[in-house]
């Protein structure tokens, strides 16, 4: 208590305990005060607000960032390949039994149909489902949302790339109109939603309104919510739209642009520059007889003998790039990638540091990068396979057995890509010694290294079998493993054991 509490404290304790603890308290908050070396800017918009106010315009930059700045490039090729992987998220239908067991020939029909679908799933027939799902995730870390809508059954004008009469449909977000509000109706941002902040229906464009062709009408056409999927990047509660993962970064890489670009230039400058005639003194210096233009062609081993009395050649000394652009790129990438969540070194292709170091970035960043493509399947992946069940059974392509546990029939696990090995043999037999030890099964090695586990097991015993026909063994064998069991060295052995007991007892009665 100061000076002045201590006094009321002889009167009133309870009153100067009082006051003290709120004043305390006020001292606790003083960081929220502004001051005039802190601003303190702050924004209780709601994320609807917010997102209203700047996410176009984030967009329309990032965009033009992707397309003309190759850093920005770089880091949305690194993003997608290791949340997406090559040829999207692996699928592997483990519907069960009644009893519990998995269902290999109904698994087995879904994938082959799945197998065909992928060739062509969406709308315009351009793309197989790796690189729909590339181009979707690509679009979704750009642009911060983009909408997709589900075409099942008989559409006029739409032909189906597969014998499961489902397509999809991908559309920008500049289709659902941003400032677009019906109280009445519920419509926020283009979106109808119900009390509970549900979307009901979609209002979009028909046509993007960024096509030079396009003629603008602000009619739009309603979308059922159950037949669009609305994957978007969100960071606040109730949230309705996305907002791009560049939004945070966007004023850091925009400062690396410009300072790049004034290097650039001033190094081009510097080159272009490459001597000058250095007059000496006034009262040295005679003036040329001949006040023709002088003309130096510069090349290697030039000797240049031409120079009146008092002049001399000088050369400048260019300092650019400057020594610090290389420390600034680095640092400033650094934290670029921080805030999007790719890993630096693979964005700015700069691997230096030690064993430990890029080991512990690589384990960091793939996590970031499995959260990522879990909430990628969340929204887009997963969806899309329960409505492709859908509408493989409902179209009669494949038929559901008897036995199936119908409450398993969507059942799936979804992966992504594999975390790369820096040690291949050190954590290949780490991996084997968690199999063995009971402590992980193969098959979860086997899909977290992107592969399907039945599938590989199939390949595998065929492989066998072939081999076994032409007479031919491998390490890989079990009875050529030091760490397998021989069985059938246990059963010989057995066998000779059960004679000799036999004699020994004929013996004994003889």
């Amino acid at each position: 208590m100061n000076i002045f509490e201590t006094a009321i404290s002889k009167i009133s304790p309870q009153w100067a305990y009082h006051r003290s603890r709120y004043r305390e308290a006020f001292a606790a908050y003083e960081s929220a005060k502004p001051s005039r070396l802190r601003k303190n800017k702050g924004d209780n918009s709601s994320g609807n607000t917010v997102v209203g106010k700047g996410a176009v315009a984030i967009r329309a930059y990032a965009r033009e960032l992707e397309q003309n700045y190759d850093v920005v490039e770089g880091a949305l090729k690194v993003l997608v390949n290791n949340t997406i992987g090559a040829n999207g998220i692996n699928r592997e239908p483990i519907p069960k039994n009644k009893d519990g067991k998995i269902n290999s020939d109904f698994s087995d029909a879904l994938l082959s149909l799945w197998d065909d679908w992928s060739l062509a799933p969406e709308v315009t027939g351009q793309f197989d489902n790796g690189q729909m799902e590339r181009l979707a995730a690509r679009t979704w870390f750009r642009d911060g949302e983009l909408l997709s809508q589900m075409l099942e059954g008989n559409v006029p004008g739409l032909v189906h790339g597969s014998r499961v009469p489902f397509s999809i449909e991908l559309i920008e977000a500049d289709q659902l109109p941003m400032g677009y509000y019906d109280k009445e109706k519920g419509i926020h941002q283009g979106i109808e939603i119900n009390a509970w902040g549900r979307p009901r229906a979609f209002h979009v464009y028909k046509d993007h309104p960024g096509d030079q062709s396009y003629v603008f009408n602000s009619n739009t056409k309603r979308i059922p919510a159950a037949k669009i999927l609305h994957p978007k990047i969100v960071n606040r509660i109730k949230q309705l739209r996305g907002v791009s993962i560049f939004a945070s970064v966007i004023r850091r890489i925009e400062d690396l642009k410009d300072y790049e670009e004034s290097e650039r230039i001033a190094a081009r400058v510097a080159a272009a520059l490459t001597a000058y005639i250095k007059k000496g003194q006034a009262e040295d210096y005679k003036a040329p007889t001949d006040q023709k233009d002088r003309h130096i062609k510069m090349k290697p081993g030039l000797i240049f003998d031409d120079l009146q009395e008092g002049e001399e050649v000088g050369t400048i000394d260019s300092n650019r790039p400057s020594g610090l652009l290389t420390q600034f790129h680095d640092t400033m990438t650094r934290f670029f990638c921080s805030g999007i969540g790719a890993n630096h070194s693979s964005v700015s292709k700069n691997y230096k540091g030690s064993f430990s170091s890029q080991r512990q970035e690589l384990s960091e960043g793939w996590v970031n990068y499995s959260s990522i493509t879990a909430m990628w399947v969340a929204q887009f992946s997963r969806p899309v396979w329960r409505r492709f069940v859908d509408m493989a059974v409902l179209s009669g392509a494949v038929i559901v057995p008897d036995e199936l546990d119908i409450n398993t029939l969507y059942d799936a696990e979804y992966y992504g890509p594999s975390q790369p090995w820096i040690d291949p043999k050190k954590e290949a037999d780490g991996l084997k010694s968690l199999e063995r030890s009971g402590y992980k099964p193969a098959q979860q090695t086997i899909r977290e290294r992107g592969g399907n586990p039945r599938r590989i097991l199939t390949q595998i015993k065929y492989w066998r079998d072939e081999a076994n026909q032409l007479g031919l063994v491998f390490d890989t064998d079990p009875k050529h493993d030091k760490g397998a069991v021989d069985t059938e060295a246990i059963k010989e052995k057995d066998d000779d054991e059960d004679d000799e007991d036999v004699n020994k007892n004929n013996t004994e009665d003889d």
